[in-house]
């Protein structure tokens, strides 16, 4: 188009002279796209200012206190960071006010020094009790302290029945999210054997209490039910060998368990929240470890008895306290 408009004007500039060679530029210019647009032009632009830069390997401020201080003086804001923990509103943290059973079952002579004490002590933690079972009733009508203890007992018998077959559905609902690690840790790649034979005495409510958590209304119902029974447990490693206990031998367990609700949740349910172990209460038998000695390394064809290989003693290493 523009080489036809150059042939039309040329007869005019003859005639005009050169004056309108300028004007025929321009008009070329404008009518030909490839002239009117100018050739793209890149310029490398910044748009954000780094005032702070990390600090490299051989750099001089390497601590966390020296780079925030460079930062600040840079003008750079370091926000700060809060450690945030997880909070289960289903259940408590622990036992609130927690049963001190009295060292000897309680059978003490009440004429002695340490007997007056024990009852004295048994007053007052039957005093809070008291109060307690009033404000669990306002939510729970149906409890009482004669029916619960076996209501209780049922669900301990449960919850360990499912804890040696693995059951970790059914589990969950019968303990609270405190107890459940406590149950099953180091329980892997072990297998438990436990039977529930007898109860040698009848349980018993022996404390209430009923805290209150992140606000005044949200109230937790724990109750503390002394279990005396004949149990037998058995754990074994993951290769078969017995490390704790025995399924043949019945023992005789004397157990403070302590039962939890949430009480202002109607969907709720009681669940076994712990166990309190007296100071008094004899050591628990060590574990049984299966380990490995080290030994000479065996041709495929060979036999250890063949080698009369012994075990070397360790040697005698100095230590301290």
């Amino acid at each position: 188009m523009a080489a036809s408009i150059s042939r039309v004007l040329a007869p005019v500039q003859r005639v005009l002279g050169h004056n309108l060679t300028g004007k025929t530029q321009c008009l070329e210019s404008l009518l030909d796209p490839a002239r009117r647009c100018p050739p793209p032009t890149l310029v490398q632009t910044r748009t954000k200012k780094r005032h702070f830069i990390p600090p490299s390997v051989g750099a001089k401020h390497k601590t966390f206190s020296e780079q925030e201080s460079k930062a600040k003086a840079a003008g750079v804001v370091v926000r700060q960071q809060y450690m945030e923990r997880v909070i289960n509103i289903t259940c408590t943290a622990g036992i609130f006010d927690p049963y001190i059973p009295p060292e000897g079952d309680a059978r003490l002579s009440t004429l002695s020094k340490e007997g007056l004490r024990q009852r004295t002590e048994q007053l007052k933690q039957s005093a809070g009790s008291q109060l307690a079972v009033r404000k669990i009733k306002d939510h729970d009508p149906d409890f009482n302290t004669k029916g619960f203890p076996a209501r209780a007992q049922e669900i301990f018998i449960e919850a360990h029945a499912n804890l040696t077959s693995f059951n970790k559905e059914n589990l969950h609902s019968l303990v609270t999210e405190r107890c459940y690690p406590e149950m099953v840790r180091g329980n892997r790649y072990k297998t438990l054997r436990w039977s529930f034979l007898e109860s040698l005495e009848p349980p018993r409510v022996v404390h209430v209490r009923c805290p209150d958590m992140v606000s005044k209304g949200n109230l937790y119902g724990q109750v503390t039910v002394r279990m005396h029974s004949k149990q037998t447990l058995a754990i074994y490693d993951r290769f078969g060998r017995l490390m704790y206990g025995s399924e043949a031998v019945p023992r005789d367990v004397l157990e403070y368990v302590v039962f939890e609700r949430h009480l202002v949740s109607p969907y709720s349910r009681w669940r076994m929240h712990g166990k309190i172990v007296p100071a008094w209460a004899p050591p628990k038998d060590p574990i049984i470890k299966t380990i490995m000695i080290p030994g000479p390394q065996l041709k495929p064809w060979e036999e250890f008895e063949e080698s009369n290989y012994e075990v070397p003693k360790p040697k005698a290493v100095q230590w301290h306290k």
